[in-house]
């Protein structure tokens, strides 16, 4: 298993990018439970998450999303996932949240997305 890093930074217009490497699962989905509640605690409700550097999702993991979403567009915002792998976006398909979650290839079209 490799080591897990988060890291986010604030875009122009609100929008937090965040990036996610490694495992993202019940040892780790707290870290990025705590990055997107800072977020919020700083009005902050328009996130790109670039998950291609994810090796593994868990059910547990994709829990953080599904809470997330509600409350970022309660707040006119939303979350649009970046290249997710194949593994990574299957849990989504799974878990029918493909149908909730815009997925882009690229930071520049999530940003759009965001707009």
């Amino acid at each position: 298993m490799t080591d897990f890093q988060i890291t986010n930074q604030k875009l122009q217009d609100g929008v937090v990018a965040i990036s996610i490497k490694g495992y993202l699962d019940a040892y780790t989905y707290d870290e990025l439970e705590q990055v997107i509640n800072a977020s919020f605690n700083q009005r902050l409700y328009k996130f790109i998450v670039d998950l291609s550097q994810v090796e593994y999702m868990s059910s547990t993991a994709a829990g953080v999303f599904i809470g997330a979403i509600g409350v970022a567009q309660e707040n006119q915002g939303n979350i649009v996932l970046v290249r997710p792998p194949p593994n990574v976006k299957e849990v989504f398909d799974l878990l029918g949240l493909t149908q909730v979650f815009m997925i882009t290839d690229n930071r520049e079209s999530a940003l759009k997305t965001l707009k």
